[in-house]
Parts: structure tokens; sequence; C-alpha cells
């Protein structure tokens, strides 16, 4: 039960999905949130629960829908001056008229943001005050444990992470058994995990460890071979966060530099998720306004994507992919030996192929090509037709393949006809390509925070308002099939 002080807030929708955002952003900024399905089982709330601080009102909803609800609340003089805010995906200026006619102090259109949440918050006089974010220690570094058979790799690790400040080795282990009971012993903040060992090789001890600590980040240290590279995707597969390619050097110097270029980044990002986790989630701005589309018709899929991506992409294309659709390229960030696997599996459960990109492949529907791993993708018109350009041009964002390479080329191709959606990753690849897209006239969708694995690719774009909306993972593929519906 709330306390007395507590500030709460009752969410009527008959989407369960949609109750749970609300329930999220009304609940980061300090709600305690009761929630309803339709406007009878909301009165029956307030008859029970009493007078709550805000009341977010769908318009739509079967048993009573939200006009109705709305005119009931006005009609309790208990109730007088409750605030309500109206949440629809009507776009109607005279319906949305309707509803604040019906007492509704401020409209939000679905899909919608934090920021337009917050702003008819503001609208409606209530001020919330955010939950104070958990007692983090910013300067305390990150704690590894390093799982790995070679003692030579454990030691030039553990010495270079441990001369970060940023990090520290608190242990190590030769084999999955040992790292199991070090990871049970150290309660580490992340593990970094060699793929092929004896006794218990990684993706063993990841399984088992998924099931006593699920949320310790794991990010698999694997050779950039065919058999490394598979056994890595299965691990990304079965819960591991990353992964990362073991440093390769002909001195201890080289490979602590490498360690140092490569691994400490990958290892960093987790670090700052941590010290952000019990914070209130930067709030994004809204979205730029979209220029005029009419019934401009989409015409391809980019797709910019990096940690995370495999799980993430195994969810998102069987949403909209087929055989009939429009081509769907995707860039995720990957070394060369990885993506032809990736595509493999992806082909299982999108049921229809899904290809490394070749250079010089006429683009046709139903196609749906990953950048190939180190390389590139563009695309260009020749003609009437819609070519693949596969380079080892310089990287950009420090990726190759780069989001942004392929999203400026899909904006000179398709213009407004380009959807863009950028998706879990570190870093900000895709968003200038991003701008590149807006500036032609087409769209860009983003992940939201509480359903990527990092939130840094898709929370630039976000937060700089690019994105007409910010999606969780389940609602992105979703979202993608509702708009090419619209095509014709």
């Amino acid at each position: 039960m709330p306390g007395k002080d507590a500030v709460r807030a009752l969410v009527v929708d008959d989407s369960k999905p949609v109750r749970s955002i609300l329930v999220k952003i009304l609940g980061d900024l300090g709600f305690d949130c009761l929630q309803a399905a339709d406007g009878r089982e909301a009165l029956e709330i307030l008859a029970r629960e009493g007078r709550p601080d805000l009341v977010t009102v769908n318009l739509h909803m079967p048993v009573m829908d939200g006009f109705e609800l709305m005119g009931r609340i006005r009609g309790v003089s208990a109730l007088e001056g409750l605030p309500l805010v109206a949440v629809s995906s009507v776009h109607d200026p005279d319906m949305i008229g309707q509803a604040l006619a019906a007492g509704a102090g401020a409209f939000v259109a679905k899909p919608f943001t934090a920021a337009a949440i917050l702003e008819a918050l503001a609208t409606v006089g209530v001020r919330p005050a955010p939950r104070p974010a958990a007692v983090v220690d910013q300067a305390a570094p990150l704690r590894v444990l390093v799982v790995d058979d070679s003692a030579a790799i454990r030691g030039v690790v553990s010495a270079t992470l441990s001369a970060d400040p940023e990090l520290r080795v608190v242990g190590t282990a030769a084999d999955g058994v040992q790292g199991l009971a070090r990871a049970a012993e150290l309660a580490p903040d992340l593990v970094l995990l060699d793929v092929e060992m004896p006794v218990m090789d990684g993706l063993t001890m990841l399984r088992q460890l998924r099931r006593v600590q699920p949320k310790v980040p794991v990010v698999m240290f694997s050779t950039l071979t065919e058999r490394g590279a598979k056994v890595a995707l299965e691990a990304l597969v079965a819960g591991a966060n990353d992964y990362v390619a073991k440093p390769k050097g002909a001195t201890s110097d080289e490979v602590a530099a490498r360690i140092r270029e490569d691994v400490i980044p990958k290892l960093k990002q987790f670090r700052k998720r941590a010290i952000l986790a019990g914070a209130v989630p930067p709030l994004v701005s809204a979205p730029r306004p979209s220029r005029p589309r009419g019934d401009v018709a989409v015409s391809a899929v980019v797709v910019g994507i990096s940690t995370g991506g495999p799980v993430a992409l195994a969810e998102f294309l069987p949403s909209f992919v087929s055989l009939t659709g429009v081509p769907v390229l995707v860039v995720q960030h990957m070394p060369a030996v990885f993506t032809s696997h990736l595509a493999e599996r992806l082909t299982k459960v999108c049921g229809l192929p899904v290809r490394e990109a070749p250079d010089g492949h006429e683009l046709r529907p139903g196609d749906v090509l990953l950048a190939p791993g180190g390389r590139h993708l563009k695309v260009v018109r020749q003609g009437t037709k819609v070519i693949t350009q596969i380079d080892d041009g310089p990287p950009e964002n420090s990726c190759r393949p780069a989001a942004d390479v392929l999203f400026r080329s899909a904006a000179s191709v398709w213009g407004g006809a380009t959807l863009g959606v950028v998706m879990t990753g570190m870093g900000k690849d895709g968003f200038k390509g991003s701008e590149s897209i807006l500036a032609a006239g087409g769209a860009i969708l983003a992940q939201d925070e509480s359903t990527s694995v990092v939130w840094g690719m898709p929370g630039h774009v976000a937060r700089a308002g690019l994105a007409e909306a910010v999606l969780p993972l389940g609602q992105l593929g979703v979202e993608v099939a509702m708009r090419l519906k619209r095509r014709g």
C-alpha cells in the first residue's frame, strides 16, 4: 500500500502494454500507480481507493469509454478538480476537442514520449517529485571477474583492466566450474567470460550463471574464428550481453594496447548503465515537427543496431518481414566472421532468407540483408534499379559497418519513403544518418531505454527529438508493420 504522502495516479487504458509504459514513466516521476482496463473498473477503483492525484484516460475502451468516464468523474463532488489527461491514438481535432470539453485538462497522442507526458502534467498543474536515485558511488570502479583458461591472458587482462581507475579485477578463474564458484563468492559487477575452456566451457557456465545471477552483465571473450564466432553468437542468444574479440599481439605490450582500445570501452558501457540504474531516465525531447508526409509509402526499412542486437533482431524482424515486403537492410556492428552466422539464425526465426548483402545486388521485394561484418553497406540508384555497394571505407563513429553510412545513402535513394530504425547499442552511430533521413522527409523510430541493453544509439536519437516514436522492443516491429500496411 502506498504511504499516506505518496503521489498517486490511476492509469486507465484497455491496452496492457500501454498501461505498462505509462506506469513506468509515471513511476519514474514518483507516482504510485493503480491500473484499470476500462471506465467501469476505473470507477470501482476510485470508489474503493479514494481520490488520486492524477488520472490518465484512453478515449476508446470497451464497457465504458473515456468520454463517459470523464463525465462521471466530473459529476462527483469529491473528485472536483481532479487532473485528467486523455492519452489516445485519436488525431482528429474535433475528437480531441470533445475530450477536452468532457473534462480532460490535457491531451497526449499515442505513440507518446516521456517528455509529452511530463508536458501534459505541467499543463494540468501536477508537479511530481521524481523518485530519488539509488545511492551509487560513481567513483567506485566496476568490479570484474575474468574467466579464461589461459594464465597468460588472465594476467595481461587483469593488469590492464586494473590499471584503469574505472575498473577493478576482483578475481579470476581458469574454467567454468571455478567461474561459477567465484561469481557466487565475489558477486562481481561484470563477468568477462572465455568461450572455449576445459572442464566447463563458457556457454555452459553462462547458462548456469543465468539461473542464479540473471542480471549480472556477461561479456564473452571470443577468438575471431568460425567456431569462436558461432559459439559467441549462441552465447548472446543464451543471455550474454555483449562479446569482444580476444586481443592479438606479438608482445604483451601490444596485447595490452588492444585491450585498452577494444575491450575496456565495451566493459565501461555497463559501468555507466549501473550508475544510472537507480536514477530517473533522462526525458526524451518531443519529436521534431515532421514534414507533411501525405500518402508517401515506405519503400525501404534501414536498421542500425549494436550491443544486444542478435536477440533484439530475432524478436523485431519477424514482426514485419515478408517475401512481398519492402527491402530491409540492417547494420549490426560485428566482425566479419560473425554476420554470416547471425544471418543463418535470423533466417530460421524469420521464415525467409536473411543474407549478408553482396556487392552489386539489385534490391527486390522481400530482401532482408545484413551489412557484412567489417565492411560498409550503401545503396545507389542505377536507372530504375537500386543496387547495393559494399566497401572498405574508413570507419565512422569507430564503426565499420556504420549505420550512418547506410542511412545517408538510403536517404539519397528513397528520400521521404525511407523508414529508419535505431536500436540498442553503444555510442551514437545512426545519429547523423537519422538527421539525413529526416532532412529527406523520411521517418525515424527508436527503441526505448527499458528494453535496450545499452541506450546509446537510440538514446542519442530520442533525446534529440529525431524519432517520431520511442517504443519498447515488443512494439517496435508492430509499428513498422503498421506503417508498411499503409503502402500504396
